[in-house]
């Protein structure tokens, strides 16, 4: 799925829905990146492993954001989320590392790829802290 991303204002539009969380659309557009990049890519013996761990990591970040935009109403609810899918974030970015370092050393496409998905859930780290101390401020 692509979002149209914007550098949007609280004031310019507001946040009807956690869809338009740009940090939603963009953990989302990653996430389906490291599926169609790296996943595939991984070997068979991953499977329950490197490759079952960076799928679900990936995966949960929208989720853990949708799910907390559903308790904005209490400021420790949704911050409770957004504090998890950094976890997961940084787990993403953990695994992403081992896949390049691990299996992808002779693959300059890849060890290109995985450092681009690894700064892109760098920003989206950072983006989901500065949510989490700034969600009071939004209406």
């Amino acid at each position: 799925m692509k979002w149209k991303l914007e550098k949007l204002s609280v004031e310019s539009k507001p946040i009807k829905s956690f869809r338009d969380l740009i940090v939603y659309q963009k953990s989302y557009d990653a996430m389906i990146k490291v599926a169609d990049e790296i996943l595939g890519c991984l070997p068979e013996k991953e499977k329950f492993d490197l490759k079952d761990q960076l799928s679900r990591s990936t995966k949960s970040i929208p989720r853990l954001i949708a799910e907390g935009y559903a308790k904005r109403h209490q400021k420790l609810g949704f911050k409770k989320y957004l504090d998890d899918a950094m976890a997961e974030c940084n787990e993403t970015i953990v695994g992403i590392e081992q896949a390049r370092d691990l299996y992808f050393r002779q693959r300059a496409n890849k060890i290109a790829s995985c450092d681009h998905l690894v700064k892109e859930y760098d920003v989206i780290g950072r983006q989901l802290y500065r949510l989490a101390e700034k969600w009071t401020n939004f209406h």
